[in-house]
């Protein structure tokens, strides 16, 4: 009789030194991510420091210049006249070379080239375009993918059983930027900054009206294509003292082409960058349950973040794109949304695969709400995906077994 009531207490006690020693090792990881934070913010207030004090040196030299140049007129006797010219060159910095600019990077799927000139008259109209739809289309990476009513059967059981109410996260707060107007007005004012402007639309025309060429007869396959092109396009614009200044002077600039052009390159690589960031994304079986849990959920906040975004202008967009001859069809669902959307099941798996592992375990003291966690994700992905692939199936199945018990 008095081991069978030993036995159950040793049980608790090794269950209590259990739970310890990972509330220990929770509390350890808390406190190294609290201090990394600690100095990436003590980083950023470093380098902003030292940026507003480089503005201020350089507020201060040009201060200074314009104060010499006042002295040194004060100090000229009065019947000590400068012809036009002479007051000119003291006020105007060295003009530049002209800039030879470099020849655009090899495009392998460049439609047209610069001693080819693009007739709109006699070109073919484009081939209508296939419909737009947010929906999955069949075929593609998730031809496989299904829906499964018993994800959105047990979500709502257990959020009526607790009485919770799923609500989404509110968004994340976005500090207001500090207003640069009093800074850029005081910049622009400086006769310097004028000065250098005017000399970079007197001086860079005929660089400026290449580039504008090499803008105008683009024509891409590509995206990848697009990506050399705008890279190689803004590295020659930085010649210029002030890109937006300068360009604002030739009105054949095609400021609404290259903008586009640039607009299209990012959002490209945004999304390439979220599809290798979710491949090369692993569980790290050293990590606590409740830290690898928020690392999935912060992932898959981001690849529903880059969707939605493409979703919500896809349909405005697409049309620009096909207007200046940039390819669009990587923002279908058919494209990289499709890799991505397969990323999020990938996370699925991940995530119910550690709340099952977890609850046999018993690593939490309150499995109700890891059950109720792990099935608020799994109808989040669900719905997010439109369905779950073989393996994501099976990971759901098991998590359902735990909670029905």
């Amino acid at each position: 009789m008095m081991a069978d009531e030993i036995a159950p207490l040793r049980d608790q006690i090794n269950a209590l030194i259990e739970r310890n020693r990972y509330l220990e090792a929770q509390n350890l990881q808390l406190r190294q991510e609290a201090q990394l934070f600690r100095n990436q913010i003590q980083s950023l207030k470093e380098r902003d420091r030292d940026e507003k004090s480089m503005l201020a040196k350089k507020l201060h030299a040009s201060s200074l210049a314009s104060n010499c140049t006042f002295k040194e007129k004060q100090l000229l006797p009065d019947n000590y006249n400068l012809n036009s010219k002479q007051k000119v060159l003291r006020l105007e910095p060295k003009a530049k070379e002209p800039r030879v600019p470099k020849p655009p990077p090899s495009l392998k799927q460049l439609q047209t080239t610069q001693n080819v000139k693009i007739d709109c008259s006699q070109a073919p109209p484009p081939p209508p375009p296939p419909p737009l739809s947010s929906k999955l289309q069949g075929g593609g990476p998730l031809k496989s993918v299904r829906r499964v009513p018993e994800v959105v059967e047990l979500y709502r059981i257990l959020t009526r059983k607790e009485g919770k109410v799923d609500a989404k996260t509110g968004s994340v707060g976005i500090p207001v930027a500090m207003n640069p107007r009093e800074m850029i007005g005081e910049i622009e004012n400086r006769s310097a900054y004028v000065l250098a402007i005017k000399s970079d639309v007197e001086s860079q025309g005929e660089f400026i009206n290449f580039l504008a060429k090499e803008v105008d007869i683009a024509a891409y396959k590509d995206m990848a294509d697009v990506e050399s092109f705008v890279k190689w396009l803004d590295e020659e614009l930085s010649y210029l003292v002030d890109e937006r200044a300068v360009l604002k002077h030739f009105s054949h600039w095609p400021e609404k082409k290259a903008d586009t052009m640039r607009e299209a390159a990012c959002s490209y690589r945004d999304l390439k960058n979220l599809e290798s960031e979710v491949a090369s994304f692993h569980d790290d079986p050293t990590v606590i349950a409740s830290v690898a849990l928020k690392r999935v959920q912060a992932l898959q906040d981001k690849l529903e973040h880059g969707v939605h975004n493409i979703e919500r202008v896809r349909d405005s967009t697409s049309k620009r794109y096909r207007d200046f001859k940039i390819p669009w069809e990587w923002m279908l669902d058919t494209g990289i949304v499709s890799q991505i959307k397969l990323g999020s099941l990938k996370l699925v798996r991940i995530y119910m695969n550690r709340v099952v592992c977890a609850l046999k375990c018993e690593q939490f003291l309150d499995d109700e709400d890891l059950v109720l966690n792990g099935a608020r994700f799994a109808f989040r992905v669900h719905q997010f995906v439109g369905g779950f692939d073989e393996g994501s199936r099976r990971a759901f199945q098991e998590l359902k077994m735990l909670a029905s018990k």
